[in-house]
């Protein structure tokens, strides 16, 4: 527990800018961050497993609401420790129209300060990422995915409607 606590003080804080990195996606090829935020918000999103009940859930949600985050000038980016074979199965399987991200060792997880439940369940939490690579909000519960996906879209609209009211 005071691992988890030493962590956590590090952990990246709404207003923060967001830390790039570099990962593969499920097609083999590479993502990185800050290339991503020269031409779109970012809803960053941290899940525990592919193929377990809360997160498939959470990702066909994601799934279903994607042209609302397409409106709203932002891409969605799964990211867990599973492998690129586990991505790609899941992502077929469930048809998502999003980049999945293999987080081995979960060296990004960690450096976002991403908890565990009980110490020891990859946790989740989403980042939503302004186009200034800025930390807007932040989303923690394991126990709700599914409020990940409003909480990231009210989120999303008030970053719009700041952007399109006049100075």
């Amino acid at each position: 527990m005071l691992l988890e606590a030493l962590i956590n003080e590090d952990a990246v804080k709404e207003g923060d800018i967001a830390p790039d990195f570099e990962l593969q996606r499920q097609d083999g090829g590479l993502f990185r961050l800050h290339d991503l935020l020269k031409e779109k918000n970012v809803v960053l999103y941290f899940y525990p497993k592919d193929s377990t009940s809360g997160c498939t859930k959470q990702a066909c949600e994601f799934r279903n609401q994607y042209e609302v985050f397409k409106e709203y000038g932002a891409e969605v980016v799964g990211v867990s420790s599973d492998s690129l074979q586990s991505h790609k199965k899941f992502e077929r399987v469930h048809h998502l129209p999003f980049t999945l991200l293999s987080d081995k060792g979960g060296q990004i997880r960690s450096i976002y300060g991403v908890p565990r439940k009980l110490g020891v369940f990859p946790g989740r939490v989403t980042y939503i990422i302004d186009k200034s690579k800025r930390v807007r909000a932040i989303y923690n519960s394991m126990s709700k995915p599914l409020e990940h996906i409003s909480t990231a879209i009210e989120v999303l609209r008030s970053i719009n409607e700041e952007q399109q009211s006049p100075q």
